[in-house]
């Protein structure tokens, strides 16, 4: 329903006192719901507006919450990635999952980056498919409609290398298939004016999210999985907070 307030559900492992604050900073847009082990979270620190659920495996009634409709969506935030995800994995019904992720650089430039999981995105078909549901969600947040898609080097560097030849053979393909433009290697420019980079594979990918975020003082503003039927933001534990992740969620739900 319009104007409804999300409910949204976002895990806690570790740093409670990080989630609960973050929670507390989007009090009143968002009803949270944390999701934790019991006695992990001081529940009078939560303050009013944010809920403590307490499981012995928060990362599973996380997930069983949101896919019966008991929240609107949910937030990783420090709950373990290898059980979570397999925990989606699993009631999602599907075999892997797709990512895309809202990166913001250190000039406060906003655009969403896939693949970012390494066993993401290796395909052209992949790609095409990312692209797709990256458009949807960029138009959301107002990024440019432009895609650019990335390749291993530039046009003059064909013959360097096979692996060189094979990936921007792959980038021209995913390019015309995809209504996209070709980038070459050149990510600095392809951010000035793309809502939506596509990197040539998912190492590559999660290579320039993480060197983004953990080295060049951008922010990772969390990363929707696509490819299921309900509303999950992937999240990182090094995250300074997750009130974007919170809002981001909140946002794809209504």
């Amino acid at each position: 329903m319009p104007g409804a307030v999300r409910r949204i559900g976002i895990g806690i492992a570790e740093d409670p006192e990080k989630v609960i604050e973050s929670a507390n900073r989007v009090r009143g847009t968002i009803e949270t719901i944390c999701y934790c082990r019991p006695g992990v979270v001081d529940k009078k620190s939560a303050g009013n507006g944010v809920r403590i659920s307490e499981h012995a495996h928060p990362e599973q009634a996380l997930i069983d919450d949101l896919m019966a409709g008991k929240i609107d969506a949910a937030v990783r935030g420090t709950l373990p990635a290898n059980a979570t995800l397999k925990a989606l994995k699993k009631a999602a019904g599907v075999d892997h999952l797709e990512r895309i992720a809202l990166l913001e650089t250190v000039h406060g430039k906003k655009f969403l980056l896939a693949p970012v999981g390494v066993d993401e995105g290796w395909t052209v078909g992949e790609k095409i498919e990312l692209i797709k549901k990256g458009r949807i969600i960029a138009e959301k947040f107002g990024l440019p409609e432009k895609v650019g898609i990335l390749s291993g080097g530039r046009l003059g560097d064909i013959g360097r290398h096979p692996n060189v030849d094979a990936s921007i053979a792959d980038a021209e393909q995913v390019a015309k298939l995809g209504e996209a433009t070709h980038c070459e290697i050149l990510i600095e420019d392809a951010v000035e004016t793309c809502g939506l980079i596509i990197a040539p594979d998912g190492i590559s990918g999660n290579l320039v999210f993480r060197t983004l975020v953990f080295l060049g003082g951008g922010h990772g503003h969390g990363a929707p999985v696509v490819n299921i039927s309900r509303i999950f933001v992937d999240s990182s534990r090094a995250s300074p907070n997750y009130a974007n992740a919170l809002l981001l969620a909140a946002s794809l739900s209504e």
